[in-house]
């Protein structure tokens, strides 16, 4: 399985014990999702590595995992510091106007209040702030944040998001 078939679902960050447990960083939303998980793909030197899950104990995002390979603190070793994959099938199924972010990408943006298409999301910018939408409207990049206040409606099925948007928010970047 490649890399682009797949998600990041956290990382291992130590040992944890002497019999070969470790502590994952599970960098999701909701941890709990994924307490019923049977494989694993770990990053090992640029190869993704399919590991069985013995157990694993959701405590937030800092959880701890035993896999069925890896028996012995020396064997945790080669292990930690390792991303964790999951394929996109695995991904849970969100409701409503959830989305995750590779899914969105080549969506048309509407703006609801003018009934206009603003462009189409060519890639998203994730950072400590607000992530936003790269939007290319009329050949001019246009960063619109992603926040719940703004999505009125998302129509996975013809590829479209509708967001209510502050007046002005566009002519900002078509003024510069």
């Amino acid at each position: 399985m490649k890399k682009n078939e797949c998600y990041s679902l956290g990382k291992i960050t130590k040992s944890h014990g002497l019999k070969g447990e470790v502590t994952i960083y599970l960098d999701v939303d909701q941890p709990e999702n994924y307490k019923k998980i049977d494989v694993l793909l770990l990053d090992i030197k640029g190869e993704l590595i399919p590991y069985d899950v013995e157990k694993i104990q959701i405590r937030g995002k800092k959880s701890i995992l035993k896999l069925k390979e890896i028996h012995s603190i020396e064997e945790t070793e080669k292990i930690v510091n390792s991303e964790v994959f999951l394929p996109l099938r695995a991904l849970p199924k969100l409701k409503g106007n959830r989305f995750y972010y590779h899914e969105v990408i080549d969506y048309s943006i509407f703006d609801n209040n003018s009934k206009q298409e603003i462009g189409k999301i060519k890639a998203i910018y994730e950072s400590t702030g607000n992530d936003l939408f790269a939007v290319d409207h009329e050949g001019v990049e246009v960063l619109i944040p992603i926040v719940d206040e703004f999505i009125e409606k998302i129509d996975h099925a013809n590829a479209t998001i509708f967001l209510i948007l502050p007046d002005g928010l566009i002519e900002v970047y078509l003024n510069s």
